[in-house]
């Protein structure tokens, strides 16, 4: 009996701990999840600021898009610093902290090599240098953004929960902060020309001039412009020494992200409207939240400061409206149209990098970067020269001298493009603009198209793809802007297009330079479609944005199946799926991921024997394995006995050895049972869109992940897209035709978990669907009137003309109604 009793007892005990242990989670849950509301700003609501000068608003859409009204862009500033501080200040910190090498400061030790890494360029330094010397009108807007941005922070009743994870406080915005956002961009957008330039120099020391010249000789995939060809490799392909073969090392060359973007425009003579229609997808890698930021301003400025367009003023006042996106931390629509002109941007990849080889009785001096940890400091140093900071690679000093320390690397000109009209308007203010130098591309609602190059240029004039003498250094020239850009409007054809690969003509190109172009394959499928056609709307831009028909990879199917016939019974399986491919980049098809990789394989095994002597000298082929397109094909069709590894037979065997060995590891990632049909391009190339925390926490992906969804799209086409990184913004137009404009990103407004707009949008991008430009339905309105009188309240002078300002502001909203 006393048994039963214990056993009951104990069951009863058992059922009372189970008890105790699911209360205590369930008030965790319960604790953490009032903790995560708290933390949730106030879109509803008014406040009161002493920074503004008239009352403001800050409306939210179904969309979670920010419209803001306000009298002056000066507010305008303040009221976007506010909205992205309330969606997005942990964006903006990462951003700011990136670029400055700061990161290490909340995530300590783990952060050390990459804050090592950004603080060689001393870009908080430069930040403070740079502001010191803006113009008093670039000051006062970088100064009402970022109060606007500590108002909205002061707001906060409870840290936001990536600063309670990080066991971190947030600082405060500082006006410098947002150009370290814009410097982070040039971290982005250039760092690889900074590689590739120290890879090819490692290169040309390896294994001669020949050998670099062969490597990166021009693609046979060349969109220029104005159709000028470069001319391909001529010599003989060099010869690999025996023990360089011998040592080879089969690795994988690390697949360069195609950071750049794909754009093109029409003039109106091939829109029914007669306005010039422009599409713009920027490809960046993809997180959460995604980088970009819905936003509407709309704004007044005096008649004199639009006199220039409007001579004599129509009006004693000018109303703005610019919709598109911005970038939390910087008061600007990055992208986007003001109804009467559209801009958008790709990189550009022209040379803005030169390394300088120095002798070893050069000056250099130390300078000091103490890098914060959470308990702690690390006194990092830095050797800096005449000709910019120093790195010794394989026992050799080369100094850097790169557009990023320029006195004109960053300003705030990006703001002009907002009231400018026309694209020659536009045009004109493209040497002004402080940003990483990009392709600009430009439609105005009179049908003009126009293209040319914007952001920070050097005036020098010898760009080298190898690291230089201190004789051939351009010192001078480099302290300038370069004063004219290449441009192109209203061309014969009516049709622009970039895609990171060269558009210059190629005279051009020779002052220019080349930064690590992109192969140019989506350039061709661009330019093909457009010229395929002579009349267009949003929907067939669109389509074309999606286009993901293989072109490029079809030789590479013929070449496989030609090798796999050798074998038909064997191979029968994989013959079926590679011929069937679809010809696409499409979810089901196996076949895609079985030529995608088979000729990475060969790319790889190929060239290892660069790869494992460059590796040796603390660079690889990484950052120019684009290039190597065309040299392999040169090696397939010449078949040189000197690059055949010494353990393969003949070109044949070792083509089919790199196909075994790319499908073999295939099924060991994702095929357990060694399944074709588990091959599917969606599958291996699913896309994945993460919170930074939930790539160190699993267990947090089903709160702060965007629901993953087969893959779409490659690197080589339209359609990009890899497993974290594609389009980070659809974007189309015709100016004044806002209303049937698309804007489609892959991710929500709000970085905050609980929102509404943590989401919203990303189902219609993955679904293909799209989303307008211009906002929807509103949902919230935040009201923030200024504080005038010493008492804390508005005189009734300043009621009455606030509410005027105000009126006039909300007419501007009405013009896209």
């Amino acid at each position: 009996m006393s048994f039963s009793l214990n056993r009951v007892l104990q069951s009863k005990f058992t059922k009372y701990s189970l008890a105790i242990v699911l209360l205590l989670v369930g008030i965790i849950i319960l604790a953490i999840y009032s903790t995560l509301r708290l933390s949730m700003p106030s879109l509803s609501a008014t406040v009161v600021s002493d920074d503004i000068s008239a009352p403001l608003t800050i409306e939210r859409d179904t969309l979670g898009t920010a419209i803001i009204t306000a009298s002056n862009r000066k507010d305008a500033a303040y009221a976007l610093g506010y909205a992205h501080s309330q969606d997005r200040f942990f964006q903006m910190d990462l951003l700011r902290r990136n670029a400055a090498g700061e990161l290490a400061e909340i995530f300590g030790k783990a952060a050390l090599k990459l804050d090592k890494n950004k603080r060689f360029h001393q870009l908080r330094m430069r930040a403070q240098n740079i502001f010191e010397q803006l113009p008093q009108q670039d000051k006062a807007m970088l100064s009402a953004y970022t109060q606007g941005v500590n108002h909205a922070l002061a707001e906060q009743t409870v840290r936001s929960f990536e600063y309670l994870l990080t066991q971190s406080s947030p600082r405060e915005w500082h006006e410098t902060d947002s150009l370290l956002v814009i410097y982070s961009m040039y971290l982005d957008l250039q760092g690889n020309t900074i590689k590739r330039d120290m890879a090819l120099t490692q290169l040309q020391q390896a294994f001669g001039n020949e050998m670099v010249d062969f490597l990166i000789q021009p693609s046979h995939h060349q969109a220029a412009l104005d159709d000028s060809q470069i001319p391909l490799y001529q010599g003989d392909i060099p010869a690999l020494e025996d023990d360089i073969l011998l040592s080879a090392i089969t690795q994988a060359i690390e697949e360069p992200v195609e950071v750049g973007s794909n754009n093109w425009a029409v003039t109106g003579q091939l829109t029914d409207s007669g306005r010039a229609m422009l599409s713009d997808d920027m490809h960046l890698s993809f997180a959460v939240p995604i980088i970009w930021y819905r936003a509407q301003l709309n704004y007044q400025t005096s008649a004199a400061q639009d006199s220039a367009k409007s001579n004599p003023p129509v009006s004693d006042k000018s109303s703005h409206q610019i919709t598109g996106v911005s970038l939390p931390g910087a008061p600007a629509i990055v992208v986007g149209s003001n109804g009467k002109l559209a801009w958008g941007f790709t990189n550009s990849y022209i040379d803005t990098a030169d390394w300088i080889e120095i002798s070893p009785d050069t000056a250099i001096d130390i300078e000091y970067e103490p890098i914060e940890l959470p308990n702690d400091q690390v006194n990092y140093t830095i050797q800096v020269s005449e000709f910019g900071p120093v790195k010794t690679v394989a026992g050799v000093n080369y100094a850097l001298s790169w557009v990023g320390h320029a006195d004109y690397a960053v300003n705030m000109a990006l703001l002009s493009l907002e009231t400018a009209e026309t694209v020659e308007q536009a045009s004109a203010l493209a040497t002004e603009i402080g940003i990483p130098a990009q392709n600009m591309l430009l439609a105005d609602n009179q049908g003009n198209a126009g293209w040319t190059i914007a952001g920070a240029v050097p005036a020098r004039d010898n760009p080298s793809n190898t690291a230089q003498s201190p004789s051939n250094f351009q010192s001078s020239k480099w302290q300038l802007q370069q004063a004219v850009m290449p441009e192109v409007i209203n061309p014969d054809n009516q049709r622009i297009w970039t895609a990171n690969s060269r558009v210059l003509s190629s005279e051009e190109q020779l002052r220019f330079g080349d930064g690590g172009y992109a192969l140019g394959a989506r350039g061709v499928q661009i330019r093909d479609r457009l010229l395929a056609s002579s009349n267009f709307s949003e929907a067939d831009f669109y389509q074309l944005q999606l286009d993901n028909e293989a072109l490029f990879l079809a030789p590479w199917q013929q070449y496989l199946l030609q090798i796999l016939s050798e074998y038909p019974v064997e191979y029968a399986e994989d013959i079926k799926l590679i011929a069937n491919w679809g010809h696409c980049a499409c979810a089901d098809s196996v076949g895609y991921t079985l030529v995608r990789h088979f000729r990475t394989a060969l790319i790889d095994q190929t060239f290892a024997p660069i790869e494992t002597e460059l590796k040796e000298r603390e660079s690889g082929l990484s950052v120019i394995k684009r290039y190597l397109e065309t040299p392999m094909w040169q090696i397939i069709e010449q078949q040189p006995a000197s690059w055949l590894p010494k353990a393969q037979p003949h070109w044949q065997a070792f083509a089919l050895s790199a196909y075994n060995d790319a499908k073999q590891a295939l099924f060991a990632k994702y095929s357990k049972h060694q399944k074709l049909s588990d091959l599917r391009w969606g599958k291996v190339n699913q896309l994945l869109i993460q919170h930074p925390f939930s790539k160190q926490i699993p267990q947090l992906s089903r709160w702060l992940d965007m629901p993953s969804v087969d893959g779409f799209g490659d690197s080589f086409m339209p359609a990009v897209q890899g497993k974290s990184f594609g389009a980070s913004q659809r974007f189309i137009v015709q100016p004044g035709a806002e209303q049937d404009a698309i804007m489609t990103i892959p991710g929500g407004q709000s970085g905050h978990p609980l929102s509404p707009y943590y989401r919203s949008g990303y189902q219609q991008y993955v679904t293909h669907q799209n989303t307008p430009l211009l906002p929807t339905e509103i949902e919230h309105t935040l009201m923030i009137e200024p504080l005038k009188d010493n008492h804390g309240s508005l005189t009734e002078t300043d009621i009455t003309e606030a509410q005027s300002d105000t009126q006039n502001s909300e007419a501007v909203k009405s013009t896209a109604d």
